[in-house]
């Protein structure tokens, strides 16, 4: 297990590398000028030549590339805001929890919701509340975040006065976005929850188990559960990758202030110490998750070994 753990993280090395590139031309190559952004177009040439030598926009790429590693590699440092003068690190260090809290609770209740309604679905195919199940969970795939957040508030925030419509500090706050974010999730865990369990159904370990006269329910949670959580597990970590990485649109909405609108602001500034360094850590955070998951494997099912 130990020896599965070092080669993967050694095998992130060069991924990550590649990624730091690309964040890199990604920021740098986009079209805009943050010192017109920042401070306008009344700003004199000399001074704008100026902040553009003092901020190192003048120097070629690849040693404003070099400067930035040097200084993520050396310092651990990604540098200074060029929008706020704060140092990138401590500002995400501040927002990251907010993130963390949020993706969590949304990912909790999803996965939940989403695996009850799959395995109801599944355990009675074709029935009415399968069909139920399976017509709300495309409603739900269907439905734009950002279209869900908006409704909800105006329901529930704006004509009944239960929720606070943004901010944070209390558990109701937490409330409208975490629902927002997680709705489409839960429903992709349910449909994938339910195509795995009608697979594993029909296997004949499964048949076995019904000739020898044993319950449906024991064997839907003793025997099928355990090889059907799997590949449910499999892209339960990737969404929750993608919930880390995608909670912009929530978070812009509800004014959150995590990580996701965070970067919103970056790229709309033209902030590139912090988009490159929101970016990298998006990134790192997909690779962390899928090592997870890899590892979960072997704890799900115990016959599985990590090679």
């Amino acid at each position: 297990m130990l020896t599965f753990i070092i080669r993967r993280i050694i095998g992130m090395i060069p991924i990550l590398f590649i990624i730091s590139i690309l964040s890199f031309l990604f920021v740098h190559l986009s079209p805009g000028d943050p010192v017109r952004i920042m401070y306008g177009a009344e700003i004199s040439q000399e001074a704008y030549e100026s902040l553009r030598e003092k901020m190192g926009l003048n120097d070629p790429l690849y040693t404003q590339y070099g400067r930035y590693m040097y200084d993520l590699l050396v310092h651990g440092d990604f540098g200074v805001s060029y929008r706020t003068k704060s140092g990138v690190s401590d500002e995400i260090l501040r927002r990251f929890g907010y993130t963390l809290v949020l993706t969590l609770v949304s990912m909790i209740w999803a996965i939940v919701i989403g695996i009850v309604v799959g395995i109801v679905s599944a355990t009675r195919r074709n029935s009415l509340s399968d069909r139920v199940g399976m017509i709300s969970t495309v409603t739900a795939i269907s439905v734009p975040e950002f279209w869900l957040g908006i409704m909800l508030m105006q329901i529930f925030s704006v004509q009944l006065g239960w929720f606070p419509t943004s901010g944070t500090g209390t558990l109701s706050h937490l409330i409208l976005p975490s629902i927002t974010l997680g709705f489409g999730v839960a429903a992709i865990i349910a449909r994938f929850t339910r195509s795995s369990l009608l697979e594993v159904l029909n296997e004949d370990f499964v048949r076995t188990a019904r000739a020898k006269g044993q319950k449906e329910s024991f064997i839907v949670w003793v025997h099928v559960l355990r090889n059907a959580l799997i590949p449910v597990v499999t892209m339960t970590g990737l969404q929750f990758g993608f919930l880390l990485g995608g909670s912009v649109v929530v978070e812009q909405v509800f004014s959150w202030p995590g990580l996701g609108s965070y970067l919103i602001d970056s790229i709309l500034s033209r902030d590139y110490p912090v988009t490159q360094a929101l970016i990298f850590l998006f990134s790192i955070q997909f690779l962390v998750v899928n090592l997870l998951v890899d590892l979960s494997y072997g704890i799900l099912n115990p016959q599985i070994r990590l090679k």
